[in-house]
């Protein structure tokens, strides 16, 4: 049996198993990620970071439940940026990560809330439609470095997720997409729901969120910089949105436990 120790942790919910790696000498293959991120039988999560450095910089290798690729994950980042700092191997302050898109910059306090700049997040393109069972709405097809679809719904609380919303036209998002479903509260806040390519539903979407900024940008003809307070189920998360279209993200990162993985390594 190796020996291999995770950490559980969770970003407003959006929950993950880190794997500190910094020699970069583990491969985790997409099955075994698929039991470990289980809920019924394995250590239960949204995806998996294995931490490493590459080139002298810290990099998030991020998957999904299902073992699939990641491009990003905006709570997954704040997660492994609060590991690094809490277990002693970053200094607190202001930190790079490396990502599948690109560097991004922490600001990582020795405790509190964390911020990421996440980068441009851009809307692509004509109008989605986004359809459950007989409803279908028209949604925005925002890039964020990975690809979402928002929409804004009438009712959040009796949406169907139990299955991936279908998002038309499919050649928009050839490696899938997540979708974003989203209400304006009347003290100006969003709430938000999110299914994510590659998992299901999850409690919170840290580059959802962001999409979702834009997306009530261009819904409420805002102009740039604007800030957002944005709630999906798991807790309470900030965008700011600059002139530039660059997101900051600014919500808290929880360490849980450590997770012994050797059973999944034998």
């Amino acid at each position: 049996m190796s020996k291999v120790i995770g950490t559980y942790g969770h970003g407003t919910e959006n929950d993950f198993v880190l794997i500190f790696d910094p020699n970069d000498e583990l491969s985790v293959a997409p099955d075994v990620i698929s039991k470990i991120c289980d809920r019924t039988s394995g250590i239960g999560s949204d995806g998996l970071i294995r931490i490493t450095k590459i080139d002298g910089y810290w990099f998030m290798d991020y998957r999904n439940r299902d073992g699939s690729l990641a491009e990003m994950c905006g709570n997954g980042i704040r997660v492994m940026a609060r590991y690094l700092v809490d277990r002693g191997f970053q200094n607190a302050g202001i930190f790079p990560i490396d990502t599948r898109d690109g560097r991004k910059f922490l600001s990582c306090p020795e405790r509190g809330d964390i911020s990421v700049n996440m980068g441009q997040v851009r809307r692509i393109d004509d109008l989605v439609t986004v359809r459950i069972g007989k409803e279908e709405w028209e949604g925005f097809n925002i890039d964020v470095g990975n690809p979402h679809a928002v929409v804004e719904v009438d009712d959040l609380q009796n949406l169907d997720l139990s299955v991936a919303p279908m998002v038309l036209p499919r050649e928009s998002y050839p490696e899938g997409v997540n979708v974003e479903f989203i209400h304006f509260e009347s003290n100006g806040e969003i709430a938000m729901r999110v299914f994510e390519r590659g998992v299901g539903e999850t409690r919170s979407c840290g580059t959802g969120t962001c999409a979702v900024a834009l997306t009530a940008a261009l819904i409420k003809g805002a102009k740039l910089p604007s800030r957002w307070v944005i709630n999906p189920p798991g807790g309470r998360l900030e965008v700011e949105i600059d002139a530039h279209s660059n997101a900051i993200l600014t919500g808290p990162a929880v360490l849980i436990k450590e997770v012994d993985l050797g059973p999944y390594f034998e």
